[in-house]
């Protein structure tokens, strides 16, 4: 299945390894990249991680990667990641401004 990362969840990976970068260049890079890999998995079991409590009307589903969270959704033949944010954040700013 195909993996659509949108521009929300391009900007959060960048931020974070912004945010990364300031303590370690190198970290950010190889923490980001694993996060983009992770992301791109989902074409192969997009059904594997639950829908998140409160936003099955949405059908947003969530993937723990380390203490961060990849959220997105299956539409159709493909996947959308929307975001990626720590765990400690309110994601619900994010799905309901």
């Amino acid at each position: 299945m195909e993996v659509f990362l949108t521009d929300a969840a391009v900007a959060d990976l960048q931020t974070i390894g912004d945010w990364i970068a300031a303590d370690s260049p190198a970290r950010a890079l190889a923490f980001v990249n694993l996060l983009r890999e992770r992301c791109l998995q989902l074409g192969e079991t997009p059904l594997a991680f639950p829908v998140v409590p409160r936003f099955e009307k949405l059908n947003v589903r969530r993937r723990p990667v380390g203490d961060y969270l990849v959220f997105y959704r299956v539409t159709g033949s493909r996947v959308e990641v929307l975001h990626v944010l720590h765990g400690a954040r309110d994601y619900e700013e994010f799905f309901f401004p």
